[in-house]
């Protein structure tokens, strides 16, 4: 569609949904810095610590689904507004766990409900998009990121101030809950596909691809966004570990390496927008694939605290833009009900959350941490590889200062 002159209703709804991704992104960071003490309080091998873990993107699967359904009933504003809410109490629950299975059962609870607010917070973000006639949703998933270093940088300041845990993420879950509360009242009013009829521009509308065609393309689109997801859950579940126990830095170091991935992914979302018009979705998937592979293995190769840091930050900058431009793409397949390709997409990319942890922490068990964080460099080998599916149309209008909300 295009480009528009957003009204200060427009400007308000952007700044909005980008609040509910900064809270997505901080609420469940606040806990990554906490995993080393919880896995050793709990006595948890690495294998039990990974299948743990894997609980979230359990739920994720569980609910995820869901998500579409409940997003047509009751609207992606109010879905997402809740859901922030409800992951919150999941996230509390498994930072306070005295079990295995009481953390599990929180990362389910918070996996479930992370997955129907994602679901919803891009629903409506690509409402807006689709009313400002041009690319914003890198600068939404950049919000995200500010959010996770945020929440990252919180977590490490509780762990070295010696905080609570159960009063630390009491404090942030019900910090970013009445911050989603507050910007449910200025998102966009309306049934969901308003904007999609105004515009006339419903992908239904479009001539169909072949089932085969059609399957390729959604495969190879699920694998760039798995591989991000990998990649990004690496550093969230394992980077704090591996620096720790690997490499011997304090737990107010370690956390780092997650913080270095968020933020360098942050730099690439908030260059994304303009960088995909420039050069398009396929040559920056083939780029930052490649960088991550580079990046992470030569880390891995020549292990150490800096140059591991260093690897976390090019492997969270190389997939800046996959998930977006995947889900991009999903919402864009011809012959597909609106919002279809993009409920089914961010379902099946949960596989990464969901076969990551336990791959790893095996890997781990059987030979080394460092060895089973080569699973960064080849998902940066596979994007590559499945890129060729993104589109190649570069953008070269003069377009506004890059914003991030």
């Amino acid at each position: 569609m295009p480009e528009s002159t957003p009204d200060v209703a427009l400007r308000r709804a952007r700044v909005a949904v980008a609040g509910l991704f900064f809270t997505n992104g901080a609420i469940f960071a606040n806990l990554f810095p906490e995993y080393p003490a919880i896995k050793a309080e709990l006595g948890l091998s690495n294998a039990q610590y990974g299948a743990a873990i894997a609980a979230f993107p359990v739920g994720a699967l569980l609910a995820g689904l869901a998500a579409g359904v409940l997003v047509r009933r009751f609207r992606s504003s109010r879905v997402a507004v809740a859901g922030t809410i409800v992951t919150g109490a999941g996230i509390l629950l498994a930072g306070v766990s005295t079990t295995w299975a009481m953390l599990a059962t929180g990362l389910l609870v918070a996996g479930a409900m992370d997955a129907i607010t994602d679901v919803a917070q891009n629903a409506h973000g690509l409402r807006v998009q689709r009313r400002y006639g041009r690319s914003i949703l890198n600068s939404f998933h950049a919000v995200w990121s500010i959010g996770a270093v945020s929440g990252g940088l919180m977590g490490a300041l509780a762990v070295s101030l010696g905080m609570s845990r159960a009063a630390h993420l009491a404090v942030s879950g019900l910090l970013f809950s009445l911050m989603a509360l507050g910007c449910y009242r200025f998102l966009l009013p309306g049934p969901e596909d308003a904007e999609r009829e105004e515009d006339g521009a419903s992908t239904a509308a479009r001539p169909p691809m072949s089932r085969l065609a059609l399957v390729v393309t959604m495969t190879a689109l699920v694998v760039i966004a798995a591989s991000g997801s990998i990649v990004e859950d690496s550093g969230s579940t394992w980077a704090a570990v591996y620096l720790s126990t690997s490499l011997d830095a304090p737990l107010s170091v370690a956390a780092f390496g997650f913080v270095a991935l968020i933020g360098a992914q942050f730099v690439g979302r908030l260059l994304g927008d303009r960088l995909v018009d420039r050069f398009g979705q396929r040559a920056m998937a083939r780029t930052g694939g490649a960088l991550t592979a580079v990046g992470m293995g030569l880390a891995l190769a020549v292990p150490s605290v800096p140059g591991t840091i260093v690897g976390f930050a090019a492997a969270g900058f190389g997939i800046a833009t996959l998930v977006p431009a995947a889900m991009h793409g999903a919402d864009s397949l011809p012959g597909l009900r609106p919002g279809t390709g993009l409920a089914v997409l961010s379902w099946l990319m949960r596989l990464g959350f969901l076969l990551s942890p336990p791959i790893v922490g095996l890997i781990a068990d059987a030979t080394s941490l460092r060895a089973g964080l080569l699973v960064v460099p080849v998902a940066g080998v596979l994007v590559v590889i499945a890129s060729q599916v993104l589109d190649t149309t570069r953008r070269t209008s003069v377009r506004e200062p890059v914003e991030v909300a």
